[in-house]
């Protein structure tokens, strides 16, 4: 079960992200960094979010919990900074948030030692199934917290559901975007990592995350004509994705040889 708590304390903007996500305090006195419903892309983000943390979590990977995160535009009252205000009052309702990673440095390639091949392997995999095109050198989206590999930021993942049409055939793709992934050239057991994760990632764990998606965030204008049938086109796509393993799988078994 995924918590709801209530924002109660704005704490300071992160700069770096696009969407200005935050550091609150819920309360349950813990700190989290918030992303709103009210930013860039709105719901899908927070979606993608939700879905590839949770699937995340499922397949053995370490993330950050995920928490739903209720908004009163007030809790920001003393921020001078207009595109802040403008930003939460747009957010009021509910918003997702993650665990806030004290002391997390950026993971680099320039670090020692790298990350096993199994863990390089699982993490490449991951990123092939949601379609994540945010692992680069450029934007690796991982932190180092005492030792420890953290994925974070799966907003850009899921890019299919930008637009609806042939969303099933969108399932098939290879995904060629995987040959910049981070850690591909560490990935030397994909074949041995497509079995585990299948294991792992049995269809009662995807229709699982796809249920906890809120109906708040499924009321975007879509195709759909309510939002169990947007919440039934996810699972779709993700258990088709699932058995058509074999084409990212392939793909970046093949991006990664070029590279060698």
């Amino acid at each position: 079960m995924i918590k709801t708590l209530t924002a109660t304390e704005y704490i300071e903007p992160l700069r770096e992200g696009g969407s200005l996500p935050a550091i609150v305090q819920a309360d349950d006195d813990q700190l989290y960094v918030m992303k709103f419903i009210g930013a860039g892309q709105g719901p899908k983000v927070l979606i993608a979010e939700l879905i590839a943390g949770e699937i995340a979590r499922a397949a053995g990977l370490t993330v950050p919990e995920i928490v739903f995160l209720t908004l009163d535009p007030v809790i920001g009252r003393s921020e001078p900074d207009a595109e802040i205000q403008d930003l939460l009052h747009a957010s009021a309702g509910l918003n997702i948030g993650f665990q806030y990673l004290d002391h997390a440095s950026a993971f680099n390639m320039l670090l020692s030692p790298h990350p096993e091949p199994r863990l390089a392997s699982e993490i490449v995999w991951f990123d092939a199934f949601i379609t994540n095109v945010d692992r680069t050198p450029r934007n690796v989206n991982m932190l180092i917290q005492n030792h420890r590999l953290w994925l974070i930021d799966h907003g850009a993942a899921l890019y299919f559901h930008y637009g609806w049409q042939d969303y099933l055939k969108k399932s098939e793709s290879p995904f060629p975007l995987i040959k910049d992934h981070v850690l591909l050239s560490l990935a030397s057991e994909l074949d041995e990592i497509d079995a585990i994760m299948l294991e792992r990632l049995a269809p009662a764990s995807i229709e699982a995350v796809v249920e906890a998606i809120p109906e708040a965030w499924l009321q975007a204008d879509t195709p759909f004509s309510n939002p169990e049938e947007h919440r039934a086109a996810y699972r779709e796509y993700l258990l088709r994705r699932l058995g058509l393993s074999q084409n990212f799988v392939e793909e970046a078994k093949h991006a990664r040889a070029k590279l060698l």
